[in-house]
């Protein structure tokens, strides 16, 4: 099977190349990428005029459910956000049920996630068993079974021996350690950013060191047990000034930022809206600056949603007993995009935390559009409006702040392994042309 894909604009930084290139793929694979009417070739088409084409997009946390919590998100309707999102590929949290600690549930997840046939999947095994923090999990029977990372995301390691045997073993099968950074004794009972807003409110908060003291506490096992740290979903400005001189140190320690905590403060939480309730935090002006900071000089390197779906019921409540976390999948690409006109991050700082970084950090397959590399590749036109509509999401849930929010920027063709998956409403269809025929 061949496609063509001409007319768009390429910007791929894992080489470096940005300019007006048609794209070969074949048998799931680039073949060429050659300046525009250079490739003759008998393909289908798909016209990418006035758009970008990247390679696919890769969100590196995503919580999909599935064992266990189906009505919350099932691994196929994740997927399908995932596409919809211009995600070719998701890496999942293993907080399930039962959770994912065992070869057998690493591959339930990967049976099912080829059974939906959209999205690439890579499950995210449980660092301890059944996420309690007592002893490591079965890590090297997971490795064999997939997994390409490891992590007690949604609860952070406390005991520090077992987070220096987690490095330490980890490092044997070359697996990254993602880290939820959480001191549960400061952060106890709070339910928001510890500031003038939560006094206001009067909600009990969460002070921004809950977070910085386990990232340092992190990057001082890390700088004596070796292995591969990464920090999960950063929020303050006190954890990025850490990363940044760890990496200053040449460390081996990787960090992630979300949309929503580089979008909103703390203020969003508004009049109690549980949408703008998740974990870390939503946090001050001068973190949300901070957090940017860290993305645009590298000392962040990827942008991940931390889509974390959740029934209508756990959040229609009291804010006090709101479920943490907002979904993200489809609305993550128009957020980051926001940074290069507001903030002025370059769009390949934007495109490389979504594709280039993510795969390197997890060792996936996808991040280049390189000759040879697998053909998993967004399409993006970063001139289309439309308006947030939770009830279109093709995730289950519902649970955003972002509602009703006017976005610039989407995704209209998702490809993976040269195949096209998914198409926006009101694109151009690809132009099927006979074998043997040329442009």
């Amino acid at each position: 099977m061949a496609l063509l894909i001409t007319g768009g604009t390429v910007i791929d930084p894992g080489t470096g190349r940005r300019g007006a290139f048609d794209v070969l793929v074949v048998d799931g694979r680039v073949v060429e990428v050659a300046e525009p009417g250079q490739i003759s070739a008998a393909a289908e088409r798909l016209d990418a005029s006035g758009c970008w084409v990247v390679p696919g997009l890769i969100d590196m946390h995503v919580h999909l459910r599935e064992p266990g919590y189906e009505y919350k998100e099932t691994i196929a309707t994740g997927a399908a956000a995932a596409v919809a999102g211009g995600f070719t590929a998701v890496a999942c949290m293993a907080n399930t049920n039962p959770v994912n600690d065992s070869g057998a549930v690493t591959q339930y997840v990967l049976e099912r996630a080829q059974a939906a046939g959209l999205a690439r999947v890579y499950p995210i095994g449980a660092l301890s068993v059944g996420l309690r923090g007592e002893r490591l999990a079965e890590i090297g029977e997971m490795r064999e079974a997939g997994i390409v990372a490891v992590s007690d995301d949604g609860r952070p390691v406390v005991d520090s021996a077992l987070m220096r045997r987690a490095l330490e073993y980890s490092a044997m099968f070359n697996l990254p350690v993602v880290a939820h950074e959480e001191d549960p004794a400061l952060a106890d009972g709070g339910v928001m950013h510890e500031g003038p807003t939560s006094f206001r409110l009067g909600l009990k908060g969460v002070p921004a060191a809950a977070e910085e003291i386990m990232v340092a506490r992190d990057i001082a096992l890390l700088e004596r047990a070796g292995g591969r740290l990464h920090i999960a979903h950063v929020s303050t400005a006190g954890s990025v000034s850490l990363i940044r001189n760890a990496k200053a140190r040449g460390l081996p320690v990787t960090a992630e930022v979300t949309p929503h905590h580089f979008t909103l403060t703390d203020e969003a939480v508004g009049t109690y809206d549980s949408n703008a309730k998740m974990n870390p935090p939503l946090r001050s002006a001068a973190d949300v600056q901070a957090v940017i900071e860290g993305l645009r000089d590298g000392v962040i390197d990827v942008i991940a949603s931390d889509h974390a779906p959740h029934h209508r019921d756990e959040k229609d409540v009291e804010f006090e007993s709101a479920a943490h976390g907002v979904v993200g999948l489809e609305t993550a690409l128009p957020l980051a995009l926001r940074l290069t006109r507001e903030a002025g991050v370059p769009v390949e700082t934007v495109i490389r935390a979504m594709t280039t970084e993510p795969a390197r950090i997890l060792g996936l397959p996808g991040g280049s559009l390189a000759p040879g590399a697998v053909a998993d590749i967004t399409v993006i036109d970063p001139e289309r409006q439309w308006q947030v509509e939770p009830e279109q999401f093709r995730s289950k849930a519902r649970n955003t702040p972002f509602g009703g929010w006017k976005m610039t920027g989407a995704a209209v063709a998702t490809i993976v392994a040269g195949r096209i998956v998914w198409r926006a409403n009101g694109t151009r269809q690809p132009n099927r042309r006979k074998r043997g025929t040329n442009r």
